[in-house]
């Protein structure tokens, strides 16, 4: 079986697919599998994702022995940029984005999405090229290779992490053999056909004793007898979250320690702060650390007893297996306010704490002082962690994987059985049917015939005897 994963833009559209691939060869290891992502994240793909056990290659690369392996390749993609929330004078104050992002970006975007279609076309062209089913896991990327699969008429499965879905999910959704989601939206989708999994987590979420939290604070320097909290804005970062840390810090470090993921875009702008990471011969001396990514985020959120994150779909679903107290600043201009939905439906199921981006950057003590409260208030923090970890769903990678084999398998059995068509002999038409009078005619002629043919057989026979003698 043949299975195709698309899957790139953000952290939150890879980590997702890799742990569905994880279970899928898990299930069926002779899966041929084949990663198609963008070129940003080309070559961060194995950075971003935990070791899955098996080997990743590049463009050119082969199945080599009896290693699993996934070919990973590039695919042309364009991103249609908006923005959500904005006032009329938003967009004269933020004149130069909407020159370099509404309008330029779009414009490169556009031609991006067509060369996505031209290259997805030409690589599924050939039927033998063709997977039996590709998995979408939201986002831009998808969006040109599930049109030309639907074209193509390969069976596609889309997933929506996010509550309300995006604009290429809503496109590719119509036409999708299976759609799944990470939220029950059946109520509010655009069809009736959603099967609610989850979200797919690498299965390195998961709880953690308190022993287990005490040794990995130690094993980041950190004092194991001191609360710790986890400031988090993704793998590139939150710019927002990283200017309130550089107003909040001082105050944060005075009850308890921080450990700050700045992000790989905005990490350079943040080098102030790494004056309060105090270090002697090895060993942390101060509360605070600073990274500009870490590859173990499943050790580090798990050492905290506060989390400040963003509101992607991704981040809150690791943060649901792992069980902790979350504060969550969902980022509001997003296109479809997809963060800010994602924090209201945890916060009315009174899961996690929400400070809105407006209001931490019109006041970063809203931040501070809902971080303090919860480091000083344990019974709440446990009880926000148990709510939300009541919203985990640890089988959603293999319930995902299942429902690929299954789509797989019946592409694959139909694929056969074309085979085997071909391969049966040709047998002659049936002849065209004649009225009766014409047909009995031309069987008294055809008699006739046969007659005259044994009369002369006969006299043939005759005329050899007769001259032997």
């Amino acid at each position: 079986m043949k299975v195709l994963v698309v899957g790139g833009g953000s952290g939150g559209h890879i980590t997702p697919a890799v742990a569905v691939v994880r279970e899928l060869l898990e299930k069926k290891p002779r899966t041929k599998v084949e990663f198609w992502t963008d070129r940003k994240y080309y070559k961060n793909v194995v950075k971003i994702t935990t070791e899955i056990g098996v080997r990743w290659g590049s463009q050119a690369g082969t199945t080599r022995g009896k290693v699993p392996y996934i070919r990973v390749r590039k695919v042309c993609a364009g991103k249609f940029r908006r923005y959500s929330g904005w006032k009329w004078y938003d967009w004269f104050r933020n004149w130069w984005i909407v020159l370099k992002d509404l309008v330029f970006g779009n414009i490169v975007g556009f031609f991006g999405f067509v060369s996505g279609l031209v290259q997805s076309f030409w690589r599924l062209l050939l039927p033998s090229k063709r997977p039996d089913v590709v998995f979408l896991k939201g986002g831009f990327v998808g969006l040109p290779v599930g049109i030309v699969a639907r074209k193509l008429k390969i069976p596609y499965v889309v997933h929506e992490s996010d509550a309300v879905p995006g604009l290429a999910n809503r496109i590719l959704m119509e036409h999708a053999t299976v759609i799944t989601s990470g939220w029950n939206v059946k109520e509010d989708g655009p069809n009736d056909n959603i099967i609610c999994v989850g979200i797919p987590v690498a299965p390195e979420f998961r709880e953690v004793s308190e022993a287990q939290q005490r040794n990995l604070k130690k094993d980041f320097g950190f004092d194991p007898e001191q609360p710790l909290v986890v400031v988090t804005g993704g793998s590139q970062g939150a710019q927002h979250i990283n200017e309130a840390m550089v107003t909040i810090l001082p105050e944060i470090l005075k009850f308890a320690s921080v450990a700050l993921v700045a992000g790989r875009k905005h990490y350079e702008n943040m080098v102030e702060l790494k004056r309060y990471e105090e270090w002697d011969k090895a060993k942390l001396k101060s509360n605070f650390r600073m990274w500009e990514f870490n590859s173990a985020m499943h050790e580090l959120m798990g050492a905290a007893d506060v989390v400040v994150s963003r509101a992607g779909a991704t981040t809150t679903a690791e943060l649901a297996a792992l069980g902790k107290a979350v504060v969550l600043v969902p980022f509001g201009r997003l296109p479809g306010g997809h963060q800010t939905k994602n924090a209201e439906k945890l916060e009315e199921m009174g899961a996690v704490k929400v400070v809105t981006d407006d209001q931490m950057v019109r006041k970063p003590a809203e931040l501070l002082e809902t971080v303090r409260h919860l480091v000083r208030a344990p019974r709440e923090r446990e009880a926000l962690a148990k709510k939300l970890h009541a919203e985990a769903k640890p089988d959603a990678a293999g319930r995902l994987a299942e429902i690929l084999i299954e789509v797989g398998e019946n592409t694959e059995k139909e694929r056969i059985e074309k085979q085997k068509q071909k391969m049966k002999p040709k047998t002659e038409k049936p002849g065209i049917k004649l009225p009766e009078e014409i047909e009995a005619k031309l069987k008294a002629e055809r008699k006739e015939a046969a007659r005259e043919a044994k009369e002369l057989d006969e006299a043939m026979k005759r005329w050899k005897n007769e001259k032997q003698e």
